[in-house]
């Protein structure tokens, strides 16, 4: 995994989970890879692992089964949806429809290239 440098690297972690839970990687009650095993993967140290753990564990996407390991919250999927939404409302739409203001970009124009996007793939 490629790190940026505009947010810590434990939210990133967390970031990339929630992704893999949105696109089914692990769905409810899934066993996900432990500390170790997700802190190897993606090379970083074991207890920047455990802050990205700790903090879905916080909001509640995971759960920790004691011996057992770590297992996705059953709804998580949604209650992720809910605040990637919310976030996105909040903060991304506002600049994109400020660059589209200032680029001369209509909404018709994004439609036609996000149709163009999909005849591609």
């Amino acid at each position: 995994m490629n790190f940026t440098n505009d947010k810590p690297i434990y939210i990133q972690m967390s970031d990339r989970l929630c992704e893999e839970i949105l696109s089914g990687v692990y769905k409810d009650d899934d066993r996900i890879p432990s500390v170790r095993e997700y802190a190897v993967l993606l090379e970083v140290n074991t207890n920047t692992a455990v802050k990205a753990y700790e903090q879905l564990s916080r909001e509640e996407v995971i759960y920790n089964k004691r011996g057992l390991g770590y297992f996705v919250t059953p709804g998580a999927r949604k209650q992720i949806l809910k605040a990637r939404k919310k976030a996105f409302m909040k903060e991304s739409l506002p600049e994109l429809f400020r660059q589209m203001q200032l680029l001369d970009i209509s909404i018709e124009d994004v439609a036609e290239a996000y149709k163009s996007l999909q005849s591609v793939k």
